[in-house]
Parts: C-alpha cells; sequence; structure tokens
C-alpha cells in the first residue's frame, strides 16, 4: 500500500515538472530573433520564459493566454505612448510579470485601462515592477492565488475624474498585496468582493481619495501598512471579519477626511495601530462587534468618533494622547463598552495604586458635541465659554451620555 502511494505521488511530481522541463528561454529586443514582445509571446509555448533586453518598447494589449514567465533584465521599458489601452492582458493562470517599468496608459472614461489587467488568472505573481503614469496601475478580476509584490506605482493625476487606482481587486480570493508603494491615484488599494485575502507591508500616500478602500470584503486582514497624506484617509465598508492591526493612520487632514472611516462592518479587530495627526482618528458608523484594542491615537482632532448606530464594540487598553477631543457621539446613549484606556485629559488619582484612576472618566464632553452638531463652533475652542461648558458637566453630568464611562481609566500609558 505504501509503495503505491509513493508512485502516485511521483506521478503527480513528474507530470507537473514535465512542462517546465521542456521550457526554454526566449530572448526578446534589439538584435535578438524577436525584437518586441507581442511576436515573442505569439511564439512561446507553456512555461517558457521570455527573457526581455533592457531597451525601450512601444507597446500594448500584449494578450498572455499561456503560463508563461516574462521577466525583464535591467528594468526595460515598454511605454503604451498614453494609447487607450492596456499594457499586458494575462488571460490564463501561471503567469509571471517581473522586472519592468511599464508607463503611459492613457485615461479612458469608458474603460478602466492598465498597464498589468489580470482576467481570470490564479497562481500568478505581478512583483518587482516600476509602474508610470498609467490609468490603473495594476488591476485584478476574478482571480485567484495572486501575489502582487514589490511594486512602485506612481501616478501624478489631480482629480478624481481623471484618475484609476494604482491597485484594484474585483471579485478574487486569497490575493496577497504586500511590499507596493502606491501614490497619486484615486485610490491606493482597492478591494470589492474580495474574499480571505492579506494587505500587508505597503505604502500608499498622497492618493486624492483613499489610501486603502474596501468593500463587500470579508475575511481579509491588512497588517503593517503605512497609509499618510491621502485625501480622506482609508474606508472599510460593508465588510465583517477584517482584522486590522500594526498600520499607521497619519496626516489625513480635511473637512471630510479621518484615519479610518468604519461602515456597515461587523465583527473585526483594530489592534495596535497608530493614528497620528488626522481630522478623526476612527469614524465608525454602522459599526458592530469590534475590538478596538491597543491602538494609539496621538494628536488627531477627534480621536473616535462612534456614532450612536454602533452596538456591542469594545474600546479597550488604548492610549489617548493629545487629541482635542477624545471620543464623540451623536447619541445620549452608549451600548458599546470603554474600559482601561489611558486617557490624557484624565485628571483623577489613584489612591490604592494599582495603576488605575479611583474616579471614573467620561471622554466625552459638552463642547465636543456642540462642534460634532455645529461644527463652526470649534472657533471657540479654549475660550472662556468653553471653561463654562466644563464646570457646568462637573455640576450636571447627565447632560453627556451617562453609559459612556470608562470605570477603570489607566494612569500612565501603555508601552505599545
Amino acid at each position: 500500500m505504501v509503495s503505491k502511494k509513493i508512485a502516485a505521488a511521483l506521478i503527480i511530481v513528474l507530470g507537473c515538472a514535465l512542462p517546465c522541463a521542456f521550457a526554454k528561454i526566449l530572448p526578446v529586443g534589439p538584435g535578438e530573433r524577436f525584437a518586441e514582445i507581442t511576436p515573442a509571446v505569439a511564439a512561446a509555448h507553456a512555461f517558457d520564459t521570455l527573457l526581455v533586453k533592457k531597451a525601450t518598447y512601444r507597446e500594448h494589449t500584449i494578450i498572455i493566454n499561456k503560463p508563461l514567465w516574462v521577466m525583464g533584465e535591467g528594468m526595460p521599458v515598454i511605454d503604451a505612448r498614453n494609447k487607450e489601452a492596456d499594457i499586458f492582458i494575462i488571460m490564463s493562470d501561471s503567469v509571471f510579470i517581473e522586472g519592468f517599468v511599464l508607463s503611459n496608459v492613457g485615461v479612458s472614461y469608458l474603460n478602466e485601462y492598465a498597464a498589468v489587467k489580470v482576467r481570470k488568472g490564479r497562481n500568478g505573481v505581478v512583483r518587482n515592477n516600476t509602474i508610470k503614469d498609467c490609468y490603473f496601475g495594476i488591476y485584478l478580476e476574478y482571480a485567484r492565488d495572486y501575489i502582487i509584490s514589490n511594486n512602485d506605482i506612481v501616478a501624478h493625476t489631480k482629480d478624481e475624474s481623471s484618475a484609476g487606482n494604482a491597485i484594484h481587486v474585483w471579485k478574487a480570493n486569497n490575493i496577497e498585496i504586500a511590499y507596493n508603494s502606491a501614490t497619486g491615484h484615486r485610490d491606493g488599494i482597492y478591494f470589492e468582493f474580495v474574499d480571505d485575502s492579506k494587505i500587508h507591508h505597503n505604502v500608499s500616500f498622497n492618493n486624492l481619495r483613499y489610501g486603502l478602500h474596501f468593500m463587500f470584503s470579508n475575511r481579509d486582514g491588512y497588517f503593517f501598512n503605512e497609509f499618510t497624506d491621502n485625501g480622506a484617509g482609508v474606508a472599510v465598508m460593508f465588510s465583517k471579519q477584517i482584522r486590522m492591526e500594526e498600520n499607521l493612520f497619519a496626516n489625513n487632514w480635511g473637512t471630510a477626511s479621518y484615519g479610518l472611516l468604519l461602515k456597515e462592518i461587523s465583527d473585526g479587530e483594530i489592534h495596535k495601530n497608530r493614528f497620528i495627526q488626522n481630522t478623526i482618528g476612527i469614524l465608525a458608523e454602522g459599526a458592530n462587534r469590534l475590538s478596538i484594542q491597543r491602538n494609539q491615537f496621538t494628536q488627531n482632532g477627534t480621536a473616535l468618533d462612534m456614532k450612536g448606530n454602533c452596538l456591542d464594540n469594545k474600546v479597550t487598553h488604548n492610549n489617548f494622547l493629545a487629541n482635542t477631543f477624545e471620543v464623540v457621539t451623536n447619541s445620549k446613549y452608549n451600548n458599546n463598552e470603554y474600559n482601561s484606556n489611558y486617557w490624557s485629559l484624565y485628571s483623577g488619582y489613584d489612591l490604592d495604586r494599582d495603576g488605575f484612576g479611583d474616579l471614573p472618566y467620561r471622554p466625552v464632553n459638552l463642547f465636543a458635541k456642540i462642534t460634532n452638531e455645529i461644527p463652526s463652533a470649534s472657533i471657540m475652542l479654549h475660550s472662556f465659554f468653553v471653561n463654562i461648558l466644563e464646570l457646568s458637566e462637573r455640576i450636571f453630568p447627565e447632560i453627556i451620555p451617562e453609559e459612556l464611562v470608562d470605570k477603570k481609566p489607566r494612569m500612565r500609558p501603555y508601552i505599545l
């Protein structure tokens, strides 16, 4: 029985290895048999390698419909010359695109043209490329088991109507987006109907709208990313079971800006992130059963804006440091747990020396509630009027949500 299993395993291994054993390397470039990439793709057999020499190739609509490794030597340039067309169109499994400068895909108001477009492919890789001034950078649709890594994707668009996304993924599963840089697009990274996927160690900055945008995607995670100086920050919408850990959300300023927008999401984890100098650190609407733990909120206009339709969330063991407003809500009721957080505005005492304040802390103040409803009132910040409001809160604490209280405020910041 054992020998039969070993024989069967050998047959499978040999069957997989056989195509690769007969694969060839086809040089492409000036002075080679194939001066351009398109005829080389047509002549190649499955699992061959196209080794593209350093030069500038003025091509587009390069259709790859067989398993191939397309590899640049010395970062050759493929210039689409602002044509309304994709550069690479992948329509096969097991395609690798590596080592190119892909540039100048034209803007279209009818089609989403990209430097690399994957259609119904799986087990592929797009890595180590520089993508310049392309409408969309890398576009995946109906893809599965794909890796997008170490790509530098740069555009210089000025308005959202003429901007695509740097990395756009639609209706896909098990996608890994890692170690990419995305700037100057509408969204740095966009997920719609994408499940069981990971986004990690990316830098997304100076994009017109979102550094990262989730829609209708479940069981995904993003870790160790940096989202800075984007138009509106990061948005996670209509999704569930999303893990958000060890990310930086910084310098997202504007009247409709935030580090992280949560809208109609549930059963997720927001752990060990840093929210630094955003208009709003986290804005939550219809967010339920989230764990918000061990995050750092520093110098934000508002650290946490939790609307009244957010239920059963746990906000625990976080640091709130030097924020103008710590927590804002639009309801006088609270269905969320606030516990064991450090609040830099807390002025209580710790007589039993257990590291936690002896008096509970109410992070919502009346002036924050007023400015949430009347934004122009913020001009009175630090005025004598605000001092009177603070005094009235102490005398009449029922003015602000009674249940929204941290009963165990920490006396010193956590080391996160």
